[in-house]
């Protein structure tokens, strides 16, 4: 499934929208009209960052620090209406000080390609396979958050070679819900991209009250300032509700994930979960004790952000993952 990379090159220049130019006028042009305000995109983590691109996947942005020669850790961030590597960055500021760690940004996000197409489920593991093949280039660690868990677990299906563990931090999938499929979702698309509708929706969720808003119902706590101000810098780029049209109209999301993903998955599985506002974990319990590759840790008191909320015991989690797997290959092989 690999694609040959057309590219790789420094970062870019910081990205910003000012109406006045060619690219922020036609931003608005396309419906960006909450993008009316000169917002600036910072680096979500301080870190080198680069850019990769292949025919299908355009131009994608990523972070990478951390000694070389060491095993790779890919963070994979969620997809929602305001998601970036920031979300990952209580992972990636840990991890960089003893392995080469690595964080995307994935189609539709970040300073990666925000153009207008048809953003699916597929599209986002082909990026994953895509950048494991050609830029990390060796089995990797892969930790997933949220609806990219889904995205991760299908790109191993695709090429498992390219992965040694994955983790899933608040997965989707689990859930008894049933969620928007077929002409219902493409329905909503068409609803949320009708002029002036679309956009005055996507505009009251990204606005620094409505950010606060769900942030709120997704953290212990007050959820930090810099979480809110890196959402709400990302959601007001060019092109910034393109991606997050087709999540909000479900599109996204695998139905019945549990059969047709996670129940596929042979490698060595981690589920961090606790609660969380937007999904549930039902089918989880059972599926996991029904098999020997997956483990799951709770990590108390969290609503769906355990890397920022309970970053020391996420943290603790994933490092007894990893143990226990090098455990258990070396037990096999005497």
């Amino acid at each position: 499934m690999s694609i040959p990379a057309l590219a790789v090159r420094a970062s870019a220049p910081l990205q910003t929208i000012d109406p006045k130019t060619t690219e922020g006028a036609a931003g608005l042009a396309s419906g960006d009209r909450h993008l009316s305000e000169r917002v600036e995109l910072p680096p979500a983590v301080d870190a080198p960052r680069e850019v990769y691109a292949t025919p299908t996947l355009k131009e994608m942005s990523w972070y990478a620090d951390g000694p070389e020669g060491t095993r790779p850790l890919v963070l994979l961030h969620s997809v929602n209406a305001a998601p970036s590597v920031f979300e990952m960055k209580p992972l990636f500021e840990h991890y960089r000080a003893e392995r080469r760690v690595f964080a995307p940004d994935l189609p539709g996000f970040g300073f990666s390609d925000r153009s207008n197409r048809p953003y699916s489920p597929a599209l986002y593991a082909e990026a994953i396979v895509s950048f494991l093949t050609d830029v990390v280039k060796e089995p990797a660690d892969v930790v997933a958050f949220s609806l990219s868990s889904e995205f991760a677990a299908r790109a191993c299906l695709d090429a498992p070679e390219r992965f040694h563990t994955l983790a899933l931090l608040s997965p989707t999938g689990f859930s008894n819900r049933r969620l928007p499929t077929g002409g219902v979702g493409k329905g909503l698309h068409r609803f949320f991209t009708l002029p002036g509708l679309g956009q005055g929706l996507y505009g009251l969720l990204t606005k620094r009250a409505g950010i606060r808003y769900f942030m709120r119902q997704s953290y212990v706590g007050e959820p930090p300032e810099e979480l809110i101000d890196y959402a709400y810098a990302t959601s007001h780029q060019p092109g910034a509700m393109h991606a997050p049209y087709r999540f909000l109209s479900g599109q996204l999301f695998t139905g019945k994930a549990v059969e047709t993903l996670y129940g596929k998955l042979e490698l060595p599985v981690l589920v961090i979960y606790d609660r969380d506002a937007n999904v549930t974990f039902d089918l989880l319990p059972d599926f996991a004790q029904a098999r020997g590759n997956w483990f799951t840790t709770r990590v108390e008191p969290t609503l769906g952000i355990p890397q920022w909320e309970r970053p020391t015991r996420t943290i603790a989690a994933l490092d007894e993952f990893w143990r226990t797997v090098e455990a258990l290959k070396a037990a096999k092989s005497d």
